[in-house]
């Protein structure tokens, strides 16, 4: 009896790692890059995942990236006058976003619109296989931006 009791101690911890990686698993379904048009500007993103588990959103191209006078633009519209100084196809949208597996959703974190210079806490969930339905909120005011799915 102690043996078939062991075995199932056993086999219960050693699937929880298999478990727990298959949660994060689906979590991983958002990493990818994908185009933004919002209000008629065109940018592409990257999603990646972060050592901590959590997920990094990151503008990597932006279809008017230079200035009237020629020079790169730059991130000036954002509150942290130290990240004024980033070029605008390099800006960090979202840091620290969770997968909730019970909701099928990522969240409990901010992101960063650099059109406006505003932050917003951000919902994000897919709408279609290729479609994320990014929900940026403030005070229970917001505004949903899609971003389709390039690689």
């Amino acid at each position: 009896m102690k043996k078939i009791i062991f075995a199932l101690v056993c086999a219960v911890l050693f699937s929880a790692p298999s478990f727990a990686q298959n949660m994060n698993s689906k979590g991983d379904n958002i990493i990818g890059e994908y185009l933004s048009i919002k209000d008629g500007s065109k940018s592409k993103i990257r999603i990646t995942k972060a050592k901590d588990g959590t997920y990094t959103a990151q503008v990597f191209w932006v279809e008017n990236p230079l200035d009237k006078n020629g020079n790169k633009r730059k991130d000036v519209k954002n509150p942290n006058k130290k990240l004024r100084s980033v070029d605008i196809d390099k800006v960090v949208l979202i840091k620290g976003l969770k997968y909730d597996a019970d909701d099928q959703e990522w969240g409990d974190t901010d992101i960063y619109d650099p059109t406006g210079g505003k932050i917003y806490s951000v919902d994000i969930e897919f709408k279609d296989a290729k479609t994320l339905k990014v929900y940026g909120n403030i005070w229970g005011i917001g505004k949903t931006v899609l971003w389709t799915k390039i690689k």
